[in-house]
């Protein structure tokens, strides 16, 4: 058989086959194990690149390989379709949200398909349809009726010309990303979730996930930040009833110089309200907006307010600042400044000629700068002597014995502000009515539907400038009333669409059956850039969802894999711009030039594929010129999926000519492979070279097979490559065992490669005569037999010195081992004793003698 590998052709008919046959949907019911693999959905941009492929491709990998292995696998997608760039492109292209949002999905659906990815497409969900956001309103309301969502003052960014809120991520340099316009830091009625109810068990609920990346619950665990502490006030000279305090370092008390407070504190505003230059400076402050990198990366600011406070212990009297690095939000708005032991407190303190004081000794600290390590304590009074631990024990002791403040557990997560004042998100559903103040919409009236007949300027918020929308009744006494015109934050959205996978035409937020059935999903697989907030989320709904009763499980995600990066190199001209890798001529020795105009270029050592760098690979590019398997057989043989990924356009070329070396296993055997019997012949009937051959074929089922489990696709494909070789080596005269060892490793080889390239496996299973497809082909297993070793390799030692290797046979006793060994060793032994043979046996004899 000489047919060309045509993988156009081959990809098309396969995927056009899967469709017609609905290959890959799954029932809800089912007597098999059941295995939920899932890739984070993708946010509808309109256009797959590198790392959208890698991670939906090994996920696919996966949900094959289960699949064969005996599993009912759920594999589906969705779309994370809310957010702010479908109402920047509204603005940009003067086109509605819904239909840009809408043309993207098709587009990367098509662009998925084109990937053969096993999805189960019955299941497709997307976050902007009323279908999802609807039963997402239900289970607010939910989450009121528990007593879960409030509404409280908050403060937001806010634009003064564009009359709007913005996303910390929409704030540049202290402007709003449109209008330029300074932002200013503004207190607004905002929906918050009660996260904080669930922080012990978010906490103490990480011990389970064993199968999670440790640093993942270790960001987790700092995101949380349980720690205990001490709170206690200080009082103030001319400012009644003082202010309070929380710290986690109670050993540093006596080294308290000063005390800042927040912008926003009532001991500001108190001092602004009387201080025209103090006002100034909290103005200052508000337009920092709220996103913690800018306040934490701006320069340290205060204004000494004149006012004294008076330290608990020792009476001594500190001046009090505003300072900007402290935030309402946090804590109490308030902190004691210790500027010998914290970096940040000593550098205010240079930058203000403050008086800073050593209250902790150690050999280790520097001899200029704070130190912010363990010690003992000095010019502490009483607590002089005391080392850290025992110090922070003793001080609160010291407090509460005195009623002077209290052991206080704290928490750095803070409940989740989820208003949004945009239109392209989920409408909050809730009414507040004159008499009956503010009041969920029924349920039967669900989904509240976004109106789509607005203007989207990117100046206030749409929903509350529509003419009619807002207006309505009130549910509970029929009084004229408004709805609330704030959406939700889309990290809501995603917060449990992975339940909703279990049956996407349920009446009420989950099937509960279904739920229970599928859940927990059992791989999750995304990026480390969602280690905290997406996945916290997750977790924190999924407690929510089991208290409601829709699910019986307290975890979303039993293992969790952060697939690494798809780098490139990167390069730029004299004035820096980027130049596109197609315009490069990188030469051997590393350097490069522009293929057009010859100019010298700046070369970047692989980096993170991104627009900004212009160093992106297409993805269908790629598709076009070599098919999808040969790029998904890339990717996964490049590294591991945990490591990033370093383009070669070299490694793609030799992946396109694996494949072919593995479809002319079959159409340029040596021989006619169809004429060849498929029954595998026991290992005891064979000999030589069939016998070594299909000792390789076992041991690679085994080998893949464990590398399957442990997500090493790399190595795995590598040990078919290996058994390709062998395959290659054997001739057109080979007996009929061989022949016949051939056809089962041709077909071992197809079987343990369709995970990775689907589309050529599917046809050369074909090809070889089958009529079941290859999707509904179990898993192949090795036989025992057929991966014992007739010969082992015996090592021979010395004194413990490695002397010779003698290639004996693998069952050879520990008897004749011995006399192998010392045989070997006649010349050595000239003139010695032969004290005693160790031996370990199937691996080494260990000849003492003197």
């Amino acid at each position: 058989m000489t047919v060309k590998y045509n993988p156009f052709a081959i990809e098309e008919k396969w995927q056009a086959t899967w469709n017609a046959e609905d290959t890959f949907r799954v029932s809800n019911t089912s007597g098999k194990p059941k295995y939920y693999v899932l890739e984070m959905f993708p946010y509808p941009s309109g256009k797959l690149h590198m790392g959208h492929v890698r991670n939906y491709t090994i996920g696919d990998v996966l949900a094959r390989a289960k699949h064969a292995q005996g599993f009912d696998v759920l594999h589906p997608m969705g779309w994370d379709a809310f957010g702010m760039p479908a109402e920047n492109a509204a603005i940009k292209n003067k086109v509605h949200p819904k239909k840009w949002t809408y043309a993207n999905i098709d587009n990367m659906r098509a662009d998925m398909q084109r990937f053969g990815l096993s999805y189960d497409w019955s299941r497709e969900l997307a976050t902007c349809h009323p279908k999802y956001y609807g039963q997402e309103q239900a289970l607010f309301i939910d989450m009121y009726n528990k007593g879960l969502i409030y509404e409280k003052e908050s403060y937001v960014n806010w634009d003064p010309v564009d009359q709007t809120v913005l996303a910390n991520e929409q704030v540049i340099d202290g402007k709003g990303w449109r209008s330029g316009a300074a932002v200013e830091r503004r207190s607004m009625k905002q929906w918050f979730l009660k996260i904080t109810d669930y922080a012990d068990e978010l906490l103490d609920d990480l011990q389970q996930l064993t199968d999670w990346p440790e640093r993942v619950r270790l960001m987790q665990e700092n995101w949380i930040g349980k720690s205990e502490g001490l709170t206690f006030k200080f009082e103030v000279d001319g400012y009644a009833g003082g202010f309070e305090v929380y710290t986690t370092r109670p050993d540093t008390i006596m080294g308290v110089t000063f005390c800042s407070v927040a912008a926003e504190h009532p001991l500001a505003t108190f001092v602004a309200q009387k201080d025209a230059k103090a006002a100034a400076f909290v103005k200052e402050c508000l337009s920092l907006g709220t996103a913690l990198e800018a306040i934490e990366t701006a320069e340290k600011k205060g204004y000494d307010t004149g006012l004294k406070a008076i330290h608990p212990v020792t009476g001594e009297k500190v001046p009090v600042y505003i300072a900007n690095y402290v935030l309402m939000g946090y804590g109490t708005g308030a902190v004691m400044a210790v500027p010998a032991h914290d970096e940040r407190d000593f550098l205010f303190a240079e930058k203000y000629d403050l008086g800073i004081k050593t209250v902790i000794k150690s050999n280790d600290a520097p001899s200029e700068g704070p130190w912010t390590g363990s010690g003992t304590l000095v010019n502490s009074g009483p607590f002089d002597g005391l080392d850290n631990a025992a110090a922070k024990t003793r001080v609160i002791d010291w407090f509460e014995n005195k009623e002077l403040g209290k052991r206080t557990l704290n928490y750095r997560l803070r409940d989740w502000g989820v208003s949004r004042q945009r239109y392209w998100g989920t409408p909050i559903p809730f009414i507040t009515c004159p008499s009956c103040g503010t009041v969920p919409v029924p349920k039967d009236q669900l989904p509240v539907e976004l109106p789509e007949d607005v203007e989207i300027t990117g100046s206030g918020n749409p929903l509350d400038k529509h003419p009619t929308w807002k207006h309505t009744d009130c549910p509970s006494c029929g009084k004229a009333a408004e709805r609330v015109t704030d959406t939700m934050d889309t990290f809501v959205d995603s917060s449990w669409y992975f339940a909703r996978y279990t049956d996407v035409n349920a009446t009420e937020p989950l099937n509960r059956q279904a739920a229970n059935r599928w859940l927990p999903v059992d791989q999750y697989i995304g990026g480390i850039e969602h280690a905290i907030l997406h996945l916290l989320y997750a977790r924190f709904f999924t407690k929510v969802l089991r208290d409601l009763g829709y699910v019986s499980v307290d975890e979303p995600f039993k293992a969790l894999l952060t697939q690494g990066m798809v780098i490139n190199n990167s390069y730029q001209n004299a004035a820096g711009d980027y130049i596109n890798p197609v315009d490069v001529d990188l030469k051997a020795d590393g350097t490069a030039t522009h293929i057009k105009t010859g100019e010298a270029l700046k070369v970047n050592r692989m980096e993170k594929m991104s627009k900004s760098k212009n160093n992106g690979v297409d993805p269908s590019i790629l598709v076009g010129r070599y098919g999808a398997d040969t790029l998904r057989l890339f990717m996964m043989f490049m590294a591991p999926p945990e490591r990033d990924l370093e383009w070669s356009d070299a490694a793609v070329d030799g992946a396109w000519r694996f494949i072919g070396r593995l479809w002319n296993l079959v159409h340029r055997a040596p021989f006619d492979i169809t004429a060849v019997s498929a029954q595998s012949i026991p290992m005891a009937a064979l000999s030589g070279e069939a016998k070594t051959l299909k000792r390789t074929v076992h041991k690679t089922i085994r080998k893949v097979t464990d590398d399957v489990s442990r997500f090493q696709f790399n190595t795995m494909i590598a040990a078919v490559m290996e058994l390709s070789n062998a395959l290659g080596s054997v001739s057109e005269d080979a007996d009929d065992a061989t022949k016949a060892v051939y056809r089962e490793g041709v077909e071992a080889a197809i079987r343990l490669l369709n995970p990775v390239i689907p589309h050529v496996t599917e046809e050369l299973w074909e090809s070889l005569g089958h009529k079941d497809r290859l999707w509904a082909t179990s898993w192949p297993t090795f036989d025992a037999d057929s991966i014992v070793d007739d010969e082992i390799t015996l090592v021979v030692q010395m004194n413990g010195k490695l002397k010779t290797r003698l290639t004996v046979a693998a069952d050879i006793s520990q008897k004749d081992a011995e006399k192998l060994a010392v045989d070997a060793l006649a010349e050595q032994l000239a003139g010695l004793t032969v004290r005693k043979c160790i031996v370990v046996p199937g691996r080494l004899v260990n000849v003492v003698a003197n």
